[in-house]
């Protein structure tokens, strides 16, 4: 094996950081929103039941990333084609999908949030509080939709640093209207748990606003007129849902699979949820190296397959293999290093529930290092369209061993150990990565899908 093929030259790694950097920033400012609303309930006793209530806008939110990630595939090519017709109705059939994917998932929370709220935790105090948040926050998926795929065109296109502004200002505004609403500070009233909802909610409206609002005065190239935008037929359409909609069915069940883990956690008791809610924001909030990074690569390696440059394209994916090893031993040790006060940030007046946080985050450590490898080797498989690989690769291995070995620790050798069973259900990490790359290595992903679109 050449090691020098995994090594870049200083123009590779400048610019993997011109694009991986921001992208990575705007993954922080989202985790942090996220662990910003749990950090603040933790401190009026609310962690479970917003985690709870977060497991719709997971499932909603992991279709729409399955929706966002097949259109970026076609619009990074596009644009690398200088094909701005297309890249415009990339626009428009994203919103038409992640607004599809919204409506349905508000239609389920307001008829069904009880008996969803019911499924992942039985404890009635629980599910009453989450329902108070879940009957506004439901309204954040559609707003959240739109700036998903608005924020995904500015990273297709190369300009990952206005979304990064744009998520700057919507960061600074969640946490003072948190603050503000949920202990009723001044003129506003106390709002508890609720007011975490509104504050994400108004938040995500002035992202929304402002993200359409830059694309119109900038006249960015995947902005246009309503027929431009939403004026495809079928010789469009179809290529691109056939590439795609494994992606979204892909996320439909990888994002269904996260919340059984819930279920099946929710065995262990309240105090056990606590520790995990806790543990696992940290290291949401650490992902953002693992997205960051890997969106760069899916954007940059489709840039090159649209131009044809296919071996250029080959060339790189292994250069990227090696910066990713570096990056994955990084994280891990920065996460079992600053796990103890990380986790003293929230309110967790138990010492035995923080030292349990403090275990699981660095268990979530090693799947964080593995985890990143792997969405590495999704995002460069996506970039030319292998798309059914990667459904087998991950939903398939949650379902057939993820799930499986949480539910037998759980229920069949009753473990009441929450870190421990985390630890034992890494293997499918594992397998993921030892599998994934093998198929990388075949090269067989790297695909000029601009041909295919009439």
């Amino acid at each position: 094996m050449d090691i020098s093929s995994y090594i870049g030259n200083k123009e590779f790694y400048r610019e993997t950081a011109r694009i991986a950097v921001p992208l990575a920033l705007q993954s922080a400012l989202m985790s942090c929103q996220s662990m910003i609303d749990t950090l603040m309930v933790s401190w009026i006793g609310k962690v479970s039941a917003v985690g709870t209530a977060a497991q719709i806008d997971t499932l909603a939110s992991m279709i729409a990333y399955g929706c966002i990630g097949g259109i970026s595939i076609f619009a990074s090519q596009f644009y690398g084609a200088d094909d701005t017709a297309n890249l415009k109705r990339c626009t428009g059939l994203g919103l038409c999908l992640v607004l599809t994917n919204a409506l349905l998932w508000i239609t389920a929370a307001t008829f069904f949030g009880s008996s969803i709220l019911s499924f992942y935790m039985g404890d009635a105090a629980v599910v009453a509080d989450g329902l108070l948040y879940l009957n506004i926050s439901r309204f954040t998926l559609l707003v959240s939709g739109i700036s998903f795929i608005i924020s995904n065109m500015y990273r297709s296109t190369g300009q990952p640093g206005i979304a990064l502004r744009i998520s700057v200002l919507t960061t600074v505004c969640n946490v003072t209207l948190n603050y503000l609403l949920i202990f009723g500070i001044g003129p506003f009233p106390e709002l508890g748990i609720e007011g975490a909802a509104l504050a994400t909610l108004l938040a995500q409206c002035i992202a929304c606003i402002t993200l359409i609002g830059y694309a119109l005065k900038s006249r960015q190239k995947f902005i246009g007129s309503l027929p431009e935008l939403f004026g495809f037929d079928m010789g469009f359409v179809r290529p691109v849902l056939d590439r795609i909609l494994p992606l979204i069915l892909n996320e439909t069940a990888f994002g269904f699979g996260q919340t059984l883990f819930i279920k099946a956690f929710g065995y262990l008791g309240k105090d056990q949820m606590d520790a995990y809610y806790a543990g696992n924001q940290i290291f949401n909030l650490m992902t953002f190296v693992i997205y960051g990074y890997g969106n760069a690569v899916q954007i940059l390696l489709g840039q090159k397959l649209g131009r044809g440059d296919i071996e250029e394209a080959k060339k790189e994916c292994r250069q990227h293999i090696g910066l990713a090893f570096v990056l994955s031993c990084i994280l891990v040790t920065f996460l079992v290093i600053f796990a103890k006060p990380m986790v003293s940030l929230f309110a967790l007046t138990d010492p035995a529930v923080e030292a349990m946080a403090v275990m699981i985050v660095r268990v979530l450590a090693i799947k964080a290092s593995m985890r990143l490898y792997n969405f590495m080797i999704f995002c460069i498989l996506r970039s030319g369209g292998d798309a059914k690989v990667i459904q087998f690769l991950d939903s398939g291995l949650e379902w057939l061993v993820g799930l499986p070995c949480a539910f037998f620790c759980v229920i069949v050798l009753h473990m009441d150990n929450i870190a421990l069973v985390l630890l034992i259900t890494q293997l499918e990490q594992l397998v993921r990565l030892v599998l994934g790359m093998r198929r990388v290595m075949t090269y067989r992903w790297a695909n000029d899908l601009t041909k295919l679109v009439a």
